[in-house]
């Protein structure tokens, strides 16, 4: 299952963002990954989200796959949709 997404907070997938973001995948049991203009690193690991450098208005595509992963995909969209709890 995939799902794409734009990044719309203000200072895109940054250092926080990204710790928000490996921190909920990492609370689900599928394969979390997240692909951006055709790199795709796991979304459970900090290094891979922040190298992907993903700034506002960028479209990453969230990608899960195992037993929860419409579960994931549904709160991981909210996150991102939500700027990362993020005033914007």
């Amino acid at each position: 299952m995939e799902r794409t997404v734009s990044i719309v907070n203000k200072l895109g997938l940054h250092a926080r963002a990204a710790a928000r973001l490996v921190t909920l995948a990492s609370k689900f049991e599928c394969d979390v990954r997240v692909r951006k203009d055709g790199r795709e690193v796991s979304g459970k690991s900090i290094m891979g989200v922040m190298m992907l450098a993903a700034a506002k208005g960028t479209e990453i595509t969230l990608i899960a796959e195992g037993q929860d992963a419409a579960q994931a995909l549904d709160e991981l969209a909210r996150l991102v949709a939500d700027r990362f709890g993020e005033d914007e």
